[in-house]
């Protein structure tokens, strides 16, 4: 799993990092691509408004998880370009808490606000339960959705950027599934759509535990935390 980019053809180390993180951002869009197309047809323009209305509140939420893991990537890369792995064990294992910890509270409030909020992006009134239903559960995932971009990012740090992406070409498959399923055949409303995505993120977060499991370096170990 862990790979030495300094090694070898400098181009070609870039390139067979690089192409993978570039697919994978692909991918990640077409879970919004995918939930837009089938509420589009089977669920009509209302349900369609709705989860469009709850693209950028989504997509804020995630850009502050996004950034905390990045502050601690970097840390991270400091460490593991130093060889001092047990400073990667200890940085990891802080970040892996901070982001369940942040990614619940972002959760919570936005399920307490989440009528509030599309009250004052003036979203019509006979939209606003649609995209409420919508942003709640899909909120109930966040602490998967931050986990598992925790995890890849950490991947990529110690020079694994395929493992991400299969990862996430399965959940983007099995959410296209599950969103047909749901929604074509067992005729559930726009609450399915996100539960569908949950679901898949959900299943992409806990296989790439399982991988992390694997990897004494990057595994948790809560244990050996010690604030400092």
């Amino acid at each position: 799993m862990l790979k030495d980019l300094s090694q070898g053809k400098v181009s070609k180390q870039i390139l067979t990092f690089a192409l993978p993180m570039l697919l994978g951002n692909v991918f990640q869009q077409l879970y919004n691509v995918v939930d837009s197309a089938v509420v589009g047809k089977f669920l009509g323009d209302s349900a369609l408004a709705a989860v469009g209305a709850s693209f950028p509140v989504i997509f804020l939420l995630i850009s502050l998880g996004f950034g905390v893991t990045m502050g601690g990537t970097i840390t991270v890369s400091h460490f593991f370009g130093a060889k001092q792995y047990d400073k990667v064990r200890r940085t990891v294992d802080t970040m892996n808490i901070f982001i369940g910890i942040a990614s619940v509270f972002f959760a919570i409030i936005g399920i307490i606000f989440s009528d509030q909020i599309f009250s004052l992006i003036k979203l019509p009134d006979d939209v606003i339960p649609l995209a409420s239903s919508y942003l709640k559960v899909y909120l109930i995932g966040l602490p998967f959705v931050f986990g598992f971009a925790n995890i890849s990012a950490t991947l990529r740090v110690v020079g694994d950027s395929k493992t991400p992406l299969y990862l996430l070409i399965f959940s983007t498959l099995l959410n296209i599934a599950l969103d047909l399923y749901f929604v074509a055949v067992l005729k559930l409303g726009i609450f399915a759509v996100a539960m569908a995505t949950v679901i898949s993120q959900a299943l992409a977060y806990f296989a790439a535990i399982i991988i992390l499991r694997k990897n004494e370096l990057l595994n948790f170990h809560i244990k050996g935390l010690v604030f400092d």
